[in-house]
């Protein structure tokens, strides 16, 4: 495929976006319709569309329109690029550009636009976050970094890089976190590496693993995850747990079981144990040591990876992420006992659904529960936006 070409497929994608699709399925309906595309067209017509979305609001305004051929002549234009080169109706390229779109004038944004953010939004992400509000909102512009977690059970980081780069998978160490990698090359072969295979890596976000080193599990306690998903942070805790004659016990709770799915497959790769609970079996269990609350939550520190979220994000339904936030507190840390641990994590950067929560949990709480340790991570070149907290119930 020509770069027209693809431009024309990424075009005909977001349209199909902007018309309520899923990023996903639009690009794999695309991809079974066109058989001629090869890998690297396909990896190139994905990298458009998801950069597009990332930049939806300036893209629009400087291709003067909301369709997917108006966000993608606003593209090249952001890149500095004649979009007349590539729309010239050629072979598979885009029609002509009209009198109108080679009339456009440059806009001058507003901030909302310069930060790629629906109006509502850029408001609320100027209550939550100030100063930093512009800054976090054009982090998420840019695409993320691929991070794995190295089982130090198995191998250490320097054995980890060599398995990957005997599979095509460059990466590097990083100073913020003891098992945490950066891949620089070779992304698309990591599932297939033996170092993946084996369990001696996972991928995991830099942020999330750091949150996790937080954590100190002694021998004997007993774990949950109380809003496990795949169990990332489940398989972390058990990875870093110290060998002992009683060690500690894992398990593994989510409302949405099918979440869970791979999760006895992952920690039998890995060479840890993790118990898979349903609603029933938690009180039967329990009480628990530690629960960790991954909450649902906006998501807005990983927009840069699933940068639909962010336009399809309403203010009544941020509401309700918050309050189910707080139902989730309130319900789960009745699994504690006495001198327990209990764990918030969200990957979000907005304060309503982080400090603000614990803030008012504690002081609702105040005779039960105090804060040990919070931390908000905010987006960077190695990691997504996170947030930990960990509270102790008390005796």
């Amino acid at each position: 495929m020509t770069p027209a070409a693809r431009i024309a497929a990424a075009i005909e994608v977001l349209d199909q976006v902007f018309d309520g699709l899923a990023a996903e399925q639009a690009l794999t309906r695309w991809a079974r319709g066109a058989r001629y595309a090869g890998s690297k067209d396909r990896a190139a017509v994905r990298d458009h569309v998801f950069q597009a979305l990332r930049c939806r609001r300036s893209y629009a305004a400087l291709g003067g329109g909301e369709s997917g051929r108006a966000v993608m002549v606003g593209a090249l234009r952001a890149d500095g690029v004649d979009p007349a080169m590539h729309f010239t109706g050629e072979g598979h390229a885009p029609d002509p550009l009209s009198d109108d779109e080679e009339a456009l004038s440059a806009p001058e944004l507003s901030n909302a636009q310069n930060a790629d953010l629906p109006d509502w939004l850029w408001h609320v992400f100027q209550d939550d976050l100030g100063a930093d509000a512009m800054a976090q909102a054009r982090a998420q512009r840019e695409r993320a970094p691929i991070a794995l977690r190295v089982n130090l059970k198995m191998k250490s980081v320097s054995q980890a890089v060599e398995m990957l780069e005997k599979n095509g998978v460059f990466a590097s160490p990083i100073e913020a976190c003891d098992t945490a990698l950066i891949v620089a090359e070779g992304a698309r072969k990591i599932r297939q590496s033996q170092a993946y295979q084996t369990g001696v890596v996972e991928l995991q976000d830099v942020s999330s693993q750091c949150a996790m080193a937080r954590v100190t599990v002694p021998p004997r306690a007993r774990v949950l995850d109380y809003c496990a998903g795949g169990g990332g942070k489940t398989l972390a805790l058990a990875a870093m747990a110290p060998e002992a004659a009683e060690p500690a016990r894992f398990f593994a709770h989510d409302i949405a079981p099918g979440r869970m799915a791979d999760l006895p497959a992952r920690a039998a790769r890995a060479g840890v144990e993790i118990t898979v609970l349903d609603a029933a079996q938690i009180n039967q269990n329990g009480p628990f040591d530690i629960v960790i609350c991954d909450v649902p939550c906006s998501g807005s520190g990983t927009w840069r990876r699933a940068p639909e979220a962010k336009w399809r994000l309403t203010p009544e339904r941020l509401e309700d992420i918050v309050q189910n936030q707080w139902d989730i507190l309130q319900k789960s840390c009745n699994f504690l006992r006495p001198g327990g641990q209990l764990i918030y994590t969200t990957c979000s950067i907005l304060v309503r659904e982080n400090a603000a929560q614990i803030r008012a949990f504690c002081g609702e709480n105040a005779d039960d529960f105090t804060l040990q340790d919070d931390i908000q991570m905010p987006i960077s070149e190695t990691g997504d936006g996170f947030f930990f907290a960990s509270l102790l119930r008390k005796n």
